[in-house]
C-alpha cells in the first residue's frame, strides 16, 4: 500500500509529535467498535467486543458465525430456538496501546522502520480512541526503559501518549542486541500488561513478537481471557523473503554487513524460519482469540487500519 496519509517529508527512520499529532484526520475514519481482522491465516472474520466492558442489551435467535459464548442459555432453555445475548459497548471503554521500540524494530529495507509504521499505527489507534470517547493508556518499551502510561480520557491523554512515543530514548539508541537480551524486554513488557490491563479492554500490541518466550506467551494469554486482544504483527519484505540471488550490503548506523543470496538451502532455510516463527504466533492466536493483522514496512497504516478495524460511518 502506499503512504497516501503520510506527509512527504516525513521521516523513515523516526517519529515527531507534531507528525503523531496530523494523524488526528484521518484516525476519524478508523472504528474501534468492530473488528474485521483479515488474519494471516484464517480469513476475515467479525467479532463484537467482549469482556466486563459490555452492558446487555437483548437476546435474538442464534445465526450461523455467532460467538457460542454469547449464547442465552435462559432464554433457549424456555425456546425451542437457541438464542444469542447482544450487548453494547460501554462508554469510556479502556483502550491500552503497547508499542514495541527495542532496536530490532528499528530495521527497514522498503518503506520505513518496524518501528516508526508501529509508532504511526498506534497514533491512529489512540486518536480512533479519543474520537470515540475511550479512556486511552498505554505501554511504550524498549530494550532498557519502559513507559507506563494510565488510561485516562481527553485529548491530553492522547497528547500524552504521543509524546511518550515519540520522545522515548530508543529512537536515540539503535544498538546491537543479541536474543537473550532481546526476550527480557518483550518478557517484561507482558508482565505489565498482565498487571495493568483491566478486564473489557481492547488491547493492542504493535511488535514483531521476536524473543515471544513461553513466560511472555503465558502473560499474554492471560490478559487475552478478559479483554479483545489484536496483535499488530510488523515485518519487513527482507524478513519474510531474501532478495534474488547476488550480493547485497545492509547499513547501520554504526555497522556494514554483506550478504551473499546465491545459495539456494540458504535461501529455503532463511524463509522456513521467517515462517516457522509466524505460524507459531498465529497458531497463539488462534488458541487464544487473539485478532492477528500483519503490517509491513512499505504499508500505509491508515489504510491497513481501515481494512482490519472497518471504516467509521458516523
Amino acid at each position: 500500500m502506499k503512504l497516501d496519509h503520510i506527509h512527504e517529508n516525513a521521516s523513515p527512520v523516526s517519529v515527531s509529535q507534531p507528525g503523531l499529532i496530523r494523524l488526528s484526520g484521518a484516525a476519524r475514519a478508523i472504528a474501534l467498535n468492530v473488528l474485521r481482522i483479515r488474519s494471516l491465516q484464517t480469513g476475515a472474520y467479525v467479532s463484537h467486543f467482549r469482556g466486563r466492558g459490555m452492558e446487555f442489551d437483548e437476546s435474538r435467535p442464534y445465526q450461523p458465525g455467532d460467538d457460542p459464548r454469547s449464547i442465552d442459555w435462559r432464554v433457549t432453555a424456555r425456546s425451542t430456538t437457541a438464542y444469542t445475548k447482544l450487548f453494547r459497548e460501554e462508554r469510556e471503554r479502556p483502550v491500552l496501546v503497547m508499542v514495541d521500540l527495542r532496536s530490532n524494530m528499528h530495521f527497514a529495507t522498503r518503506g520505513c522502520f518496524k518501528s516508526v509504521n508501529a509508532s504511526r499505527a498506534a497514533a491512529l489507534l489512540s486518536w480512533a480512541a479519543h474520537h470515540r470517547g475511550d479512556r486511552l493508556g498505554g505501554l511504550i518499551f524498549g530494550d532498557t526503559i519502559h513507559r507506563e502510561l494510565k488510561p485516562r480520557l481527553g485529548r491530553r491523554a492522547a497528547l500524552r501518549f504521543l509524546h511518550e512515543l515519540a520522545e522515548h530514548p530508543n529512537w536515540g539508541s539503535h544498538e546491537h542486541r543479541d536474543n537473550g537480551d532481546r526476550e527480557a524486554p518483550l518478557t517484561m513488557a507482558m508482565a505489565s500488561l498482565r498487571r495493568v490491563a483491566r478486564p473489557g479492554s481492547l488491547v493492542v500490541i504493535l511488535s514483531d513478537f521476536l524473543g515471544m518466550t513461553s513466560a511472555a506467551q503465558s502473560y499474554l494469554s492471560s490478559v487475552a481471557r478478559h479483554n479483545e486482544v489484536l496483535a499488530v504483527f510488523l515485518s519487513d519484505p527482507l524478513e519474510r523473503e531474501l532478495p534474488p540471488p547476488g550480493r547485497y550490503r545492509l547499513v547501520t548506523d554504526d555497522d556494514e554487513l554483506a550478504i551473499d543470496t546465491f545459495a539456494t538451502a540458504a535461501r529455503r532455510d532463511y524463509e522456513t524460519a521467517f515462517e516457522a516463527r509466524k505460524h507459531e504466533l498465529e497458531l497463539f492466536c488462534q488458541r487464544y482469540g487473539v485478532h492477528l493483522m500483519p503490517l509491513s514496512t512499505d504499508d500505509d497504516p491508515v489504510s491497513a487500519l481501515q481494512t482490519a478495524l472497518g471504516r467509521r460511518t458516523r
